[in-house]
């Protein structure tokens, strides 16, 4: 869901005029903390510093041990507002806690925004595949893309919009931080030229596809939430791909939920199933592609210690390896 950018903190929301440094974040955070808790003390303060984001930097607040109230602040990774409508973002997140699909949205700051902590089990690749688990997943997924927005905005695809952006940052002028990227380092990457044409034969071919438009996560990692993609994050494992007969389990729960969210018959058919699966499967390569793209702009500018470049070329391989076989899948008629 997209909408043209704007300036200044999201309608609604409370926005606090303060500055948290990502490297020393502590005076930062107990400013916000006077403001959205004044009744604790600063120096009954505890932190604690997730360290799975590799995006944004995630800091849990709270004074007591049992960890009943905590607030988490999450700091924008640095330049990420480059490619990320941050505005927007909290649009969304008002939307999803409307429709019970997102936690307490507490207030935004000038680099950040502070929400609920939600307590539960961190799920793992092998969890998710309990079929217990999965569907419970399948019925949450199903849940969040039936929210509609009551014509606030228009629905319309943000994924082309989004490569495009991708791709004028990686054409920019903008300085690269040596101590981020090498020449050497990116020589195994695909060419700028390359990544131009192969988005325009991806968006040709995906174009075919009649996938519907939904509110989407778009970030679906085991230590998020809601969790969909099962190869992990640090240690890329695409065996743990779920094969077909995983997949149309999942997806036959998903579509039974969706139907039902929607106000339908909660009847599927398996050729309906069928054609989810090829959708899916064939915009798996959009995946890996967009978050290849994401990764070598991380790699130029963000401060969180990881290996984008190793993670864009782990995404990129594996876009060609299952492209021939992906555009080759036909929708049942």
């Amino acid at each position: 869901m997209e909408r043209p950018a704007a300036a200044g903190p999201a309608t609604g929301t409370k926005h606090l005029d303060i500055f948290v440094d990502e490297k020393e974040p502590r005076n930062g955070i107990e400013a916000l903390l006077r403001e959205l808790r004044p009744f604790w003390q600063p120096a009954e303060v505890k932190l604690k510093t997730f360290t799975d984001g590799i995006t944004n930097k995630l800091v849990g607040c709270h004074v007591d041990q049992a960890m009943e109230d905590v607030v988490l602040v999450r700091i924008y990774g640095n330049m990420t507002e480059l490619f990320v409508d941050r505005r927007n973002e909290v649009e969304c997140f008002q939307v999803l806690h409307a429709h019970r699909c997102a936690p307490d949205l507490y207030c935004t700051f000038q680099n950040g925004i502070c929400y609920k902590f939600i307590r539960g089990t961190v799920l793992n690749m092998w969890m998710l595949r309990e079929p217990s688990i999965f569907r419970l997943v399948a019925k949450e997924m199903a849940h969040f893309h039936s929210v509609q927005t009551d014509n606030c905005y228009p629905m319309e695809p943000v994924l082309w919009k989004t490569l495009s952006k991708y791709l004028t940052l990686l054409n920019t002028s903008l300085p690269m931080p040596t101590s981020h990227v090498s020449s050497m380092e990116m020589n195994d990457l695909p060419t700028l030229d390359i990544l131009v044409s192969e988005t325009e034969v991806l968006k040709e071919h995906l174009s075919q596809v009649k996938s519907p438009v939904v509110l989407c996560h778009n970030d679906l990692l085991c230590k998020n939430i809601i969790y969909i993609e099962t190869q992990g994050v640090s240690e890329l494992d695409f065996s743990m791909y779920p094969p077909k007969e995983m997949q149309m389990d999942w997806l036959t729960s998903y579509l039974r939920e969706y139907k039902e969210y929607t106000g339908c018959e909660p009847v599927v058919t398996d050729l309906e199933v069928l054609k989810l699966y090829v959708q899916v499967n064939k915009f798996t390569l959009a995946s890996h592609f967009s978050w290849g793209l994401w990764a070598v702009l991380q790699a130029r500018y963000s401060t969180i210690e990881f290996d984008f470049l190793r993670y864009a070329r782990e995404r990129f391989k594996q876009y060609f390896k299952k492209k021939d076989e992906t555009f080759a899948l036909q929708l049942p008629p």
